[in-house]
């Protein structure tokens, strides 16, 4: 019997992880980053979500995430840092600039030659209150449906029909600090 054939002691719970060797810290750091990478990921994509339902398209919601990360970029640069079309970005840039979504302004420089748009998007807490209204009206008009699909009984209440149940209002203050 060699040295290294000596008792070799019981197997402990290691949790999964590969502690044999000095690599294994190593291992366990790469699968945190990993799943850490998943978890923004999951995140941004949920983050996607709800502005291209904010703002309606996907294409829309990559555009003010890239700006909001990168003000003052231009539409080159967006269609290089989202991976969209130039024309396609062009297009939602000025949709969104005509809603006043984004702003833009011509680019500074010192040499001769065209000066090309540069793109800065609003604030989210602005764009919440934009949508606030459009979101109550949408609410208001399904909360209102019986009133206007039974207008024409005799049991209708036309007053009901104009009132407005639903009243959303946001909080400047607070809005940062959720």
């Amino acid at each position: 019997m060699s040295t290294d054939d000596g008792p070799q002691e019981p197997d402990e719970p290691t949790d999964g992880v590969d502690v044999s060797d000095e690599t294994g810290e190593e291992s366990v750091r790469e699968r945190l980053e990993e799943e850490a990478d998943k978890a923004v990921e999951r995140f941004d994509d949920s983050v996607i979500d709800l502005l291209a339902w904010i703002l309606d398209t996907e294409t829309r919601a990559r555009i003010y995430v890239f700006l909001r990360q990168n003000a003052h970029s231009t539409s080159d640069e967006i269609a290089d840092g989202t991976g969209l079309y130039p024309s396609t970005v062009r297009e939602a840039l000025a949709e969104l600039h005509e809603e006043g979504k984004v702003e833009r302004r011509k680019r500074e420089s010192s040499g001769a030659g065209n000066n090309p748009y540069e793109y800065t998007a609003m604030p989210p807490s602005e764009l919440v209150t934009d949508i606030v209204g459009d979101v109550q009206s949408e609410l208001n008009t399904v909360f209102n449906l019986d009133d206007h699909l039974c207008a024409d009984d005799e049991d209708g209440d036309a007053e009901s029909a104009d009132s407005e149940p639903v009243t959303i209002t946001v909080d400047e203050e607070t809005a940062g600090e959720q």
